[in-house]
C-alpha cells in the first residue's frame, strides 16, 4: 500500500505518496501525476499497481501551494513553473532514496496528470519514457499567458511516449491527438498513440461509473506496464 512521504519546495512542504516493489532494489522509477481528484483511491491503486508490476512508483502533490482547498479538486488547477518545481523535487526524493535507479526513469498521469506527464518529459531530460493518458490542454499555458504550452515544448522532450485516448473525449478530440501525433513525427520523437471506440475522458477511472470501461483500462494498462518494462 502506498505510503507518504513531505519534502520542502521552495519552502512549501510538499506531500509524495509513494510505493515501491519488496527489497533494496535499485528498481526503475515512475513518476505519476495524479489527476483532478489528487491522492485519491484511483491514483494510490496506480501506486500500488506500479509497485507490484516492479517500478519504484512516486506522486507528488501538485496541490501543496497556498492556498490548499479541500476537497482536492476544489484546488486551482497548477501553474506550470510549479509543476516543474514538483517534479525536480520528486525525482531528488527519489534519488534520495537510494533505492531508484536514476537512469531508468518515466513519467505517467492521466487526464490533467497526462498534460502534466507531457510537460515534465519536456523539461526533464532525464525520462525515458512518458505514458500520458487522455492529456487534455496541450495547446495552453497554465500561469503566464505568453509561456510556452506543453506542446510547444515537445520539442525538448528525450522520451519514448506511449499514449492512449478515447475517441469520444472532448478534450484531448481525435483531432487534437492527430496535431500531437504529427508534432511528435515532426520531431523525430518514437511515439505510439492507442485509441479505443466507445471510451470518452478518465474512462480507466473506476470511482466515475459512467465513465470507466473496463475493457479499455484492462488493455491500456497491460500496454502501459508492457511499455515500461521494455524500455527502463
Amino acid at each position: 500500500m502506498a505510503k507518504f512521504s513531505e519534502v520542502q519546495v521552495d519552502g512549501v512542504p510538499m506531500k509524495i505518496a509513494h510505493a515501491a516493489p519488496s527489497g533494496d532494489g535499485p528498481h526503475p522509477g515512475v513518476v505519476v501525476m495524479f489527476h483532478r481528484g489528487g491522492f485519491d483511491d484511483f491514483t494510490i491503486k496506480v501506486l500500488d499497481d506500479l509497485a507490484a508490476a516492479g517500478f519504484a512508483a512516486a506522486a507528488p502533490d501538485v496541490y501543496h501551494w497556498p492556498p490548499v482547498e479541500e476537497p482536492p479538486e476544489k484546488n486551482p488547477f497548477p501553474v506550470d513553473p510549479e509543476i516543474i518545481k514538483d517534479i525536480s523535487a520528486t525525482l531528488d526524493w527519489m534519488e534520495g532514496t537510494g533505492k531508484v535507479d536514476m537512469n531508468r526513469l518515466g513519467i505517467t498521469g492521466h487526464c490533467m496528470g497526462g498534460r502534466m506527464a507531457f510537460l515534465g518529459a519536456s523539461t526533464h531530460p532525464q525520462f525515458k519514457a512518458c505514458v500520458p493518458y487522455y492529456s487534455g490542454n496541450m495547446f495552453k499555458p497554465w500561469g503566464e499567458e505568453d509561456a510556452p504550452t506543453p506542446f510547444d515544448r515537445l520539442k525538448d522532450m528525450k522520451a519514448e511516449v506511449k499514449g492512449f485516448f478515447g475517441n469520444d473525449d472532448g478534450n484531448p478530440s481525435p483531432e487534437d491527438v492527430d496535431k500531437i501525433g504529427v508534432e511528435l513525427d515532426r520531431l523525430g520523437i518514437k511515439y505510439e498513440f492507442h485509441r479505443y471506440d466507445g471510451a470518452g475522458h478518465a474512462f480507466q477511472n473506476f470511482l466515475a461509473p459512467e465513465r470507466h470501461r473496463p475493457e479499455a483500462t484492462a488493455d491500456s494498462w497491460a500496454k502501459t506496464e508492457a511499455f515500461l518494462k521494455e524500455v527502463l
